[in-house]
């Protein structure tokens, strides 16, 4: 297929997606969904520009500004999120690259928590070099979330501070380094239907085993508080349904967003239109669902943890 062709997808009614996507994720998936959890181990302070971010130096949003989390205090929170059914944590730290002794103790992290017995390690630490993407893949890192989130062309009107090909660069050397890719979007930003078709196709080349896909939750203080997207509902859905189209063997995850952007009913319609990942608890700096709503909910639609 094309990229007109995708386009023209959106032309379908929801129902119609949905069946299309449905198909394509039971085949790949047998209706099973991946639980994970992750953790702000830094808050707050980062010089990045980006304008969806409470964390970013520029916003006016009140957050908890934090500094790098001991290892022990991770590798307790780990645990807990173990406990409540995740089997990917993700640690995740602010800023455009850390300093060397905050990546030390993401290392040390790192080793605590692939420790754990039938917990996966992800991480997110912004821009690396090739010498420390290797030292946490030793270290036990099975996956690196660095979100592309948003098109090429629509990137410098989301952020100026770094560059969508910095992104992509990163991406690309965590899976040099053997590292599994969890790279995703944020939709709702002002973006067009061509962007989220140039979204999807970015990813499909990147080839990711995880791809988030988070909802604008507009934070007061942020750049983009008063996005007047009209985004709606059966726009998300159809917007999951191309995406899982597009990328078949690929997690979709439900990211940040979702509960606020999606109401409990469409939030069902989401995973039977391809989404077979949850984020559960809360995200960095919003509260999420409760991991028990989402053990229900897959449970009612037939799905089973992974």
């Amino acid at each position: 297929m094309q990229k007109k062709d995708y386009l023209d997808l959106y032309n379908l009614t929801v129902e119609e997606l949905i069946e299309k996507a449905y198909k394509v994720t039971k085949k790949h998936f047998n209706m099973g969904v991946e639980f994970c959890s992750i953790i702000s181990a830094k808050t707050g302070a980062c010089p990045e520009d980006c304008k969806y971010c409470a964390q970013s130096v520029k916003s006016h949003a009140e957050i908890n500004v934090q500094a790098m989390m001991n290892p022990s205090d991770i590798e307790k929170a780990a645990k807990d999120a173990k406990e409540k059914g995740a089997s990917h944590f993700g640690i995740v730290i602010s800023g455009k690259t850390p300093s060397n002794a905050d990546f030390e103790k993401l290392l040390e992290a790192v080793r605590r928590v692939s420790a754990i017995k039938g917990m996966e390690c992800c991480c997110s630490a912004g821009i690396l070099d090739e010498n420390q993407m290797k030292a946490l893949k030793d270290a036990g890192c099975v996956r690196y979330n660095h979100n592309i989130n948003t098109s090429e062309q629509f990137y410098d009107k989301i952020c100026t501070t770094h560059s969508f090909k910095d992104r992509i660069k990163t991406a690309e050397l965590a899976k040099k380094c053997g590292i599994g890719n969890c790279t995703g979007v944020i939709i709702g930003m002002g973006e067009t239907r061509e962007d989220r078709i140039d979204m999807a196709l970015t990813l499909k080349k990147l080839n990711p085993e995880s791809v988030p896909i988070n909802i604008l939750d507009p934070i007061k203080g942020t750049a983009l508080e008063n996005c007047t997207d009209k985004i709606d509902e059966d726009e998300i859905i159809k917007t999951i349904c191309i995406f899982r189209i597009i990328m078949p063997d690929a997690i979709l995850r439900y990211g940040g967003g979702r509960h606020v952007r999606l109401r409990k009913n469409y939030q069902k319609l989401g995973m039977m239109a391809g989404i077979n990942g949850l984020i559960i608890g809360n995200y960095l700096t919003t509260l999420g669902c409760k991991p028990e709503d989402d053990f229900e909910m897959i449970e009612t639609l037939g799905m089973h943890k992974i």
